[in-house]
């Protein structure tokens, strides 16, 4: 038996640089794990495939991107044993934080063990890519520039350990209609995506606060203004900064001091109680 932690992402920035002749967003990003994850226990069986999900109401069947990991594992690797696969959720669905993917990422480096292939980093992001453009980021974590569809990954200075508040209004947001949204309204503050990375090299927390920007936030925050308020309660007590992650709706703040999150998601929680929130550390890289 296998397990893996898959840990959630934020962005600390989101630029849209124009629609590929594939129909995909170009994107370039500054993407970051955090401590919030699902846990994934993989166990061999004679043979078939098996998914569990525990926590939250999602199928547990072909269209899930875990079952399909695993089904894309066994077949790419010639496999002719089963897997059984159970996933426990603590990541909110719909949120903007890559669950789907951080699952599908589990499921690959946590069969990669199980089975003992051997599969270097490179090859398993080359197998996430066929599940979605978030997968080879949650493969590989920590902190990293994702250019292309999200694919094309670049590893950065890791962010100063910080403590994050993650707050998720209690909707859902489809990346497809977020990025349709866009599509109509266009940007308002586009991020400054190399200061942004001077900022990590430096390691300068104030000009890495300063720097969050998200194109998509705008067009999002239009049809759910919760977002907004969300992030002004988040900075008026203790965060250093706010953002958007992904295409919502949650909401992140940053802060240096576990304390100062703590405020943060207990002054935002008393007055929206509706909303999921959560205090995690940022995390590093896999270690596949």
């Amino acid at each position: 038996m296998v397990s893996v932690e898959a840990n959630a992402k934020i962005n600390l920035t989101l630029d849209i640089l124009g629609v590929r002749p594939d129909g995909y967003h170009e994107v370039e990003m500054v993407m970051q794990s955090v401590g919030l994850f699902d846990t994934i226990t993989l166990e061999r069986r004679p043979e078939g495939l098996s998914l569990r999900m525990d926590g939250a109401d999602l199928p547990a069947d072909e269209t899930n991107l875990a079952w399909k990991a695993a089904r894309l594992f066994l077949d790419a690797n010639r496999i002719e044993s089963g897997v059984s696969v159970a996933v426990e959720k603590r990541i909110p669905i719909a949120a903007g934080l890559a669950g789907g993917s951080a699952d599908a990422a589990g499921v690959l480096i946590g069969m990669n063990r199980l089975f003992g292939i051997g599969l270097s980093p490179g090859e398993l992001c080359a197998m996430g890519e066929k599940l979605g453009s978030d997968v080879p980021f949650c493969v590989q974590g920590g902190t990293m520039l994702a250019m292309g569809r999200g694919e094309i990954l670049r590893r950065l200075p890791a962010l100063p350990q910080m403590f994050v508040v993650l707050a998720k209004p209690p909707m859902g947001v489809s990346t497809a209609w977020a990025y349709k949204a866009f599509d109509e309204t266009g940007a308002v503050r586009r991020p400054d995506t190399r200061a942004m990375l001077t900022a990590l090299s430096e390691g300068n927390v104030a000009k890495i606060a300063d720097g969050l920007a998200n194109v998509l936030e705008e067009a999002t925050m239009k049809a759910h203004p919760i977002i907004g308020d969300y992030k002004r309660l988040l900075v008026e007590n203790g965060a250093a900064a706010s953002l958007m992650s992904g295409s919502g709706p949650t909401v992140f703040g940053l802060a240096e001091a576990r304390a100062e999150a703590e405020r943060a998601a207990k002054a935002l929680s008393g007055i929206y109680p509706g909303a999921e929130t959560f205090v995690v550390p940022t995390a590093g890289q896999s270690g596949i």
